[in-house]
């Protein structure tokens, strides 16, 4: 029988956080430090009156973007904020590798090529754990019944994006070699496109595109993150903005806190505000928010040691170069 995503309706929702001011005190100090800890870096690229930030379609930066609460505040402060859109999170490192953006929001895995791609990424701070938001998919009419039955079989992902990791981990877990698959290189939308028309087997996809597939289109489940991956999203920074304006990036962690508590606590409200900017329902949207985490928190070193271990995953799979030591991405204190 085919398995699929189970929906708890007690949403997934974290508050670690007790105080939002209590948060952007500590993230201030921590970017301040970076700040006297990377002196001699020049800032010539950094417009002081500008944050250029990068978002995907969904979640809680696109509702900072929709409300203009961000940029009412920041340009009580001369700070104008203008926003790009990518669609996925390798797409959205690579803007801030070559300088198009200094700050946005990206999953687990990105992070990793980036950096072994020599990207100058700083981690600013984390939601928690959303294992459920990521799943491997079948159409609705196929006979594929588990991941097992993958073997040979072409399936479509992002490449670089938190999915890869959940791919790498569901082919270990089944014993089947990464040769012993076709992968696909897709960005969501030619991904779908593909899957719809059924050039490729599978699709292995995050919320809200995972939603959207099983309610528009009836695409099934056959296997999801939980207990295996942690589809922990990250806030990240390049190094030289964060160190030439941490009062900026303590204003949007600070703004994104507030706006993490109000989506936790008003589900359905946060998915009907979000539906027109990412034209989506409001209940495909629901669905997602229900397996999302929320409760902005800084990046700790247990959190670094799990990204740790998904780039010694990567690098054993020859997935990049050459051993990363993740704690250089990290804010300094």
């Amino acid at each position: 029988m085919t398995t699929s995503v189970s929906v708890d309706r007690v949403p997934q929702i974290h508050h670690p956080i007790k105080s939002v001011s209590g948060f952007s005190k500590f993230i201030s100090a921590s970017i301040a430090a970076t700040l006297l800890m990377v002196t001699s870096l020049s800032h010539a690229d950094i417009n002081p009156k500008e944050l250029r930030i990068g978002y995907q379609k969904y979640g809680t930066l696109l509702l900072l973007k929709a409300d203009g609460a961000l940029d009412k505040r920041l340009a009580q402060q001369g700070v104008t904020v203008k926003w790009t859109e990518f669609p996925g999170g390798p797409q959205l490192l690579e803007g801030l590798n070559v300088g198009a953006i200094d700050y946005g929001v990206v999953g687990e895995a990105p992070p990793i090529f980036a950096q072994a791609a020599g990207a100058p990424i700083v981690y600013i701070a984390n939601e928690p754990p959303a294992p459920a938001g990521e799943a491997v998919v079948v159409q609705k009419n196929s006979t594929i019944k588990s991941f097992a039955e993958l073997k040979g079989k072409k399936i479509a992902l992002n490449k670089g994006s938190n999915v890869h990791y959940l791919l790498v981990k569901l082919l270990e877990k089944y014993g089947i070699a990464y040769k012993d698959i076709q992968p696909i290189y897709l960005a969501p939308a030619d991904a779908r496109a593909a899957f719809e028309r059924g050039a490729v087997d599978a699709w292995v996809i995050w919320d809200p595109f995972l939603a959207a597939a099983q309610q528009q289109i009836g695409a099934k489940v056959i296997a999801d993150g939980k207990n295996l991956v942690n589809n922990t999203q990250f806030y990240l920074a390049s190094r030289s903005y964060a160190s030439a304006r941490p009062d900026v990036l303590s204003v949007v962690l600070d703004e994104t806190a507030k706006k993490d508590i109000w989506v936790s606590k008003n589900i359905k409200d946060a998915a009907t505000a979000l539906s027109p900017s990412v034209g989506l329902s409001s209940d495909i949207l629901e669905l997602s928010f229900q397996r999302s985490g929320f409760g902005v928190k800084p990046v700790t070193p247990a959190v670094l040691a799990q990204q740790q271990q998904i780039a010694d995953v990567f690098y054993q799979q020859k997935l990049i170069p050459k051993p990363l030591k993740v704690a250089d991405a990290a804010l300094k204190k």
